[in-house]
């Protein structure tokens, strides 16, 4: 089940281009120790683990189909761990049914082949719950009969839920969400002196990277500045987010609280349930509560517990459970379809550089303006010969502090005696008229003679201004 979870993921993933997300890993995984930590310490603070991990992993190279691997394997140990995790709550069936799910869900598509960390921590949270169940499981097995060498024995799940508990702080500052759901399970299930001198410690000592890496991401709010605030009904959207497809999302969704009505173990029920839900609750919450943080991606960690959810409630019919499992897994694979497709095109990640680049038909003597100079970095990758004449750019490296580039203020000087300059701005053709490097061109003597718009939102617009 791990091969067929990675391998979907994995499946047509060279086909979608980078988008400015993933470019800002290769950004940071191609900088030195001292500068991927001055990095830090102004933006993505929250992502330095990713980040560390990345940079080794880049030595070998930055091809897309490289850079995206991680992310593959981590759906393939997530699947596998989501299985065997459905195996030990219900059932063989379930375990099956659930990772087949897992794998069948755009989402999963989507982000198995993203050159980022949600990938990874889906993978560490259910590896979490994974390592809680065993634990659960040796405790109450545990007798005051025991010799010391079975004490000692019984202390080893405990840290490997340390461990998993310190992943998935490690590769996402809000998988962390998850975490509320597991106290169900440890106050139910175990006895109060253990989810005291256990538990609690255990879950201490794993939060340890997210009490760091949270005070470094409060310290960095400046740059999330551009996520809106969110109300209620922004809820409503959750299942389309989980499951990458609104109609598998509120299939699956209906069949999952279904799942937590049948399942009889009513604390793993309760569990369940609140890592299926605690998630957009609690970062809606922190965006009242703090800043505005709600951000669908950051949400990726529940789509396992939908998964999960739906296939104990389809291995809990009555002498058909077999056929449900089978009919539910057909449909969703059926109804996602399109999304499926949509994901492994060339605008599968909503910014398609290799398009844009292609679209910049220069001459002799035509010069290039970025409207946001970190867009820079997706013409610096794709490339594959010569571009107009780069006026604004200072240096080949990207800003210490950030992933834009130094450049030139002055535009009407830099583009002195030009008669075309090409324009290339992240977002829809009107996003341009708010932009200061796009006003700058026009205040220079310049009118835009045509514009052309990748398709997709917020994507990549080119267009062309002719010298009036």
């Amino acid at each position: 089940m791990a091969g067929i979870g990675g391998v979907v993921a994995f499946a047509g993933s060279g086909s979608a281009s980078l988008n400015g997300d993933e470019l800002a890993t290769i950004s940071a995984a191609s900088r030195s120790l001292p500068g991927l930590w001055e990095l830090a310490r102004h933006i993505d603070g929250h992502f330095l683990p990713y980040y560390l991990f990345m940079q080794l992993w880049a030595k070998a190279g930055t091809a897309e189909l490289w850079l995206r691997l991680p992310s593959a394997l981590a759906i393939g140990v997530a699947a596998w761990f989501l299985v065997d995790l459905g195996r030990r709550l219900h059932g063989t069936w379930a375990g099956v049914t659930a990772g087949l799910l897992f794998a069948a869900l755009p989402s999963v598509s989507y982000y198995g082949a993203f050159a980022r960390s949600y990938a990874p921590a889906a993978a560490a949270v259910v590896f979490s719950f994974w390592a809680l169940h065993r634990t659960t499981r040796a405790q109450q097995r545990a007798t005051h009969a025991q010799q010391q060498a079975e004490q000692r024995a019984e202390r080893t799940p405990w840290v490997v839920y340390a461990v998993a508990v310190g992943l998935v702080c490690c590769t996402h500052l809000f998988a962390v969400l998850v975490l509320p759901a597991q106290l169900v399970a440890a106050v139910a299930l175990l006895p109060r002196r253990t989810v005291l001198l256990r538990w609690a410690p255990a879950v201490a000592v794993g939060c340890l990277p997210a009490l760091v890496l949270g005070l470094v991401g409060y310290g960095e709010r400046h740059a999330i500045s551009w996520i809106p605030q969110r109300g209620p009904e922004v809820l409503l959207k959750f299942p389309k987010m989980a499951a990458g497809s609104t109609e598998v999302g509120v299939v699956l969704f209906v069949v999952a609280l279904a799942g937590v009505v049948l399942l009889r173990n009513r604390a793993w029920a309760g569990t369940l349930l609140g890592w299926l839900v605690l998630p957009p609750v609690l970062l809606l919450a922190v965006s009242h509560l703090v800043t505005p943080v709600y951000v669908d991606r950051y949400l990726f960690v529940a789509a396992p517990a939908l998964a999960l959810l739906a296939g104990i409630a389809v291995a809990s019919v009555p002498r058909g459970g077999v056929v449900a499992c089978c009919g539910l897994v057909m449909v969703a694979v059926a109804v996602g379809v399109p999304q499926q497709v949509e994901v492994r095109e060339a605008n599968g990640r909503f910014e398609d550089f290799p398009w844009a680049v292609r679209k910049v038909d220069g001459r002799p003597g035509d010069a290039i303006v970025f409207g946001q100079s970190s867009v820079r970095a997706g013409f610096d990758y794709y490339r594959d010969g010569s571009m107009p004449d780069d006026v604004l750019r200072l240096g080949s490296a990207p800003e210490a502090e950030g992933f834009g580039f130094p450049e030139r203020d002055d535009v009407a000087a830099a583009l002195a005696d030009r008669e075309r300059v090409w324009v290339v701005w992240r977002g829809v053709k009107s996003a341009g008229q708010k932009l200061p490097r796009v006003k700058a061109v026009r205040e220079a003597g310049y009118e835009q003679s045509g514009a052309w718009h990748s398709a997709e939102t917020p994507g990549l617009t080119v267009a062309l201004f002719a010298h009036r």
